[in-house]
């Protein structure tokens, strides 16, 4: 039988306010409530509650022949509370059928793994937290922000307490190789890798509504010949996405809910095909092959690398004037610096400061909130030399 492992990353980051140079120094309104409180309101009708009702639906009907996976970044989980707790509940439901496995990340949704070892192990500690305390699971499954992986992080997490970590299927890595099978570590063999099938998965998340696409319209039944159509010697098939991928950047009028319905039962009618978890997936399957990645790779662009993110000038330069206050964060102990460090370091931020505007300039300006990666980064700049001068002050204080 071949597995379909469905993995959904659920994200929403704290969005700056407009802050000016010269409201440096005069108020600390870093966040517009507004517009997280609107975004998180409007994504929540459109893609949480009915695609959560579509699959607790699914599950009722065939109990544990329908297997699902998500990640909820901390702040997400925050801004459901704040925001939006009908979502949080109908995620709870999905957690009380013991058909859904939830993953661990880190909480701010960061890219602390590529900096700060000490930042990244305590936000993990505090997604774990959160995911026992709103859904009664210990994570045993890790996906870090992005899918960022090398060997350096695989070793990270492995020393946490994860033998099982997501990861992309880059061309780049596999060379020959087909991401449709279980992996591991070159590095360390103890840690099991389960890759993105990038070619499957980006045909629902960004192909699904695009009309000059030579495949559209994409029913259930092609994308079922697709699947059986790897071959027989190749275990599984690894669907990862954003899970606004269904109702937000593919609106109800696409038919992305009736594919979201009518995919899972054509799986389970099919006695070649079934779904499992990352979980069930590492114990009952064994890796084929290590894979050795010495630099990071993550699920962005045609390069499939961290470019996205800390691919420029600017973005370094926000990037390591953010971490640089990390240690006096961390002395002066104070809970509201570091909520706002936090929400701060979280990875859509220095995604909007992306140059490239090549071949994926489009996927960067969408759901974009500033005119240019400049404006990005001048507004976020802004906000840390604020958050910066507080710190200064408080540490002149306490000395």
């Amino acid at each position: 039988m071949k597995s379909i492992c469905l993995y959904f990353q659920v994200h929403q980051p704290y969005r700056l306010s407009a802050y000016r140079f010269f409201d440096i120094g005069i108020h600390q309104q870093y966040f517009d409530e507004y517009a997280n409180r609107f975004i998180m309101q409007q994504v929540a009708e459109k893609c949480y509650l009915p695609a959560n009702k579509i699959l607790l639906s699914l599950i009722r009907e065939y109990g544990g022949d329908f297997r699902v996976s998500f990640s909820i970044s901390g702040i997400a989980l925050e801004q459901f509370e704040k925001y939006s707790p009908a979502v949080l509940s109908s995620f709870q439901e999905l957690a009380a059928t013991s058909s859904v496995e939830f993953l661990s990340e880190t909480w701010a949704h960061s890219l602390a793994s590529l900096k700060s070892k000490k930042e990244f192990e305590t936000q993990v500690r505090m997604h774990e937290k959160k995911t026992r305390e709103y859904f009664g699971q210990k994570p045993v499954t890790f996906r870090n922000t992005e899918l960022v992986y090398s060997n350096d992080i695989g070793n990270l997490v492995y020393d946490l307490g994860y033998r099982t970590l997501l990861t992309e299927g880059a061309k780049h890595i596999l060379g020959w190789k087909s991401p449709n099978m279980l992996y591991c570590s070159a590095a360390n063999p103890k840690l099991k890798l389960l890759l993105k099938n990038f070619r499957l998965s980006d045909d629902i998340a960004f192909r699904f509504s695009d009309r000059s696409w030579k495949e559209w319209p994409l029913t259930s039944e092609k994308f079922i010949d697709w699947i059986k159509g790897a071959g027989p010697k190749e275990e599984l098939i690894n669907l990862f996405m954003d899970y606004e991928t269904f109702g937000e950047h593919h609106w109800v009028e696409t038919g992305i809910f009736d594919f979201l319905k009518a995919f899972p039962r054509q799986v389970i009618d099919d006695p070649g095909l079934g779904f499992r978890t990352p979980a069930e997936l590492s114990e009952t399957l064994q890796p084929v092959a290590g894979l050795h990645i010495p630099y990071p790779i993550s699920w962005a662009d045609e390069e499939r690398d961290i470019t996205a993110w800390l691919g420029n000038e600017l973005q370094d330069e926000a990037f390591d004037k953010l971490y640089s206050l990390e240690q006096k964060i961390r002395d002066l102990g104070d809970d509201e610096l570091k909520r706002q460090w936090r929400y701060l370091q979280t990875s859509d931020h220095f995604y909007y400061m992306c140059t490239k505007w090549f071949s994926d300039g489009d996927v960067h300006k969408y759901f974009n909130p500033y005119n240019s990666p400049y404006d990005a980064f001048i507004n976020y700049m802004n906000v840390l030399s604020d958050l910066s001068l507080r710190i200064e002050k408080r540490h002149r204080s306490k000395a």
